[in-house]
């Protein structure tokens, strides 16, 4: 039955042949290219829809990129490998971040990066009591590439070469061996400054170059680093009702922003005040700890109106990391209570609140200005595609 006030299909599909007729003028139409009155369009169900055109990279660079065919291949391989739709907002999404994190370098160069790397030295040092004469000798010492260390380091300009001159310092040298003891204190880098932890874990049949060395070696590359960081943006689940959650995802860490509006609501729940980072169990050194965090506390006296045991949270929370943390009885339980007690609803996305800390970063930054940076960055490349 049609909705009042509509027509019928069979009348609309008569009308839509006659304004044909009246369109068309003084040209002459064809009888088989109207539609049949009063028949309904023959639909072959069999035939799929062509699928939507895919973009190819070179489509949005931008026009003054030094080597643009390069970088539209690496892009476009790294799309291709990682089965990630070509679109215009997941294209526009990993130039956004690319151009923010490197001004389009395959290896971006860091203000300050020789006093940065002399201040991690000496401050290593003095936590092994190594004296400082003892380090100025050794940096002294000539390196494989025939400049001494100290040298290296006062040229140093990207984190590609620092990450070279921490290898070889710990190859070399008996105090770089002892002083770095297998640390290497670069931990990102490439166009998109991702994370090495991550591109170590999240190498797979997928990669599609052959290794010229470390995993850490192919994140300086353009085409390694390119490929790391697009994976760590895109390839993963993410219900986020626009891409400023993934950019503070990618800057925060994979569903930060699903787990900060998770904290928020506990925090409306329990009146308490939380630190809304996303990570809802305690860590250190990048793993969790068996001592609860605030907001495993703060879930605990929730534990009655959750009908969950303090067992069943603490096992719901290791999940936080996960896409299926969404589909766990503890999220699904916060969400229905806070909706229940919100005449507004409550987000599912919330920027986490993270003050960005580094010996690269000079001034007050945080993971909102990161997001707000890359989400301007991302409109612009939306404005080339439209």
């Amino acid at each position: 039955m049609s909705r009042p006030g509509r027509l019928p299909s069979i009348a609309l599909a008569t009308l839509a042949g006659g304004l044909a007729l009246l369109l068309a003028g003084c040209q002459s139409v064809p009888y088989a290219s109207l539609p049949s009155p009063g028949l309904p369009p023959v639909v072959d169900a069999s035939t799929p829809p062509p699928p939507a055109p895919s973009l190819r990279a070179i489509d949005l660079l931008p026009a003054d990129i030094a080597d643009r065919a390069g970088w539209a291949r690496d892009i476009d391989t790294a799309f291709t490998q990682l089965g990630i739709p070509a679109s215009a907002g997941n294209l526009c999404a990993a130039m956004a971040v690319i151009e923010q994190e490197s001004s389009w370098h395959a290896d971006p160069a860091v203000l300050g990066l020789a006093k940065i790397v002399r201040k991690e030295i000496d401050t290593r040092a003095a936590r092994f009591h190594i004296p400082p004469l003892l380090v100025s000798a050794a940096l002294k010492t000539t390196s494989p590439d025939g400049r001494s260390y100290q040298q290296r380091i006062a040229a140093l300009r990207t984190e590609g070469q620092a990450n070279t001159l921490f290898e070889d310092l710990s190859a070399e040298l008996p105090l770089g061996r002892t002083l770095l003891a297998g640390f290497n204190p670069i931990r990102t880098g490439g166009p998109m400054q991702v994370s090495i932890a991550f591109a170590e874990q999240h190498l797979d049949h997928r990669y599609p170059y052959p290794r010229r060395g470390s995993v850490r070696h192919e994140v300086f590359t353009r085409r390694g680093g390119l490929y790391f960081g697009i994976a760590n943006l895109l390839d993963y689940p993410a219900d986020s009702p626009h891409p400023r959650y993934r950019f503070a995802d990618f800057n925060a860490g994979r569903h930060s922003s699903r787990n900060a509006a998770f904290q928020a609501a506990v925090a409306q729940l329990t009146g308490r005040t939380l630190a809304l980072d996303g990570d809802l169990l305690r860590y250190a050194d990048g793993r969790s700890v068996d001592a609860p965090s605030h907001t495993e506390a703060a879930l605990h006296s929730l534990a009655t109106a959750l009908h969950l045991s303090h067992r069943q949270i603490r096992a719901d929370l290791t999940r936080e990391k996960a896409a299926d943390f969404a589909d766990s009885r503890l999220y699904q339980r916060v969400f229905a209570l806070a909706d229940k007690r919100s005449t507004a609803g409550v987000p599912r996305q919330r920027i986490p609140e993270i003050l960005l800390k580094s010996p690269k970063i000079q001034r007050k930054l945080t993971t909102r200005w990161f997001a707000q940076r890359v989400e301007s960055r991302y409109n612009t490349c939306m404005t080339r595609a439209r």
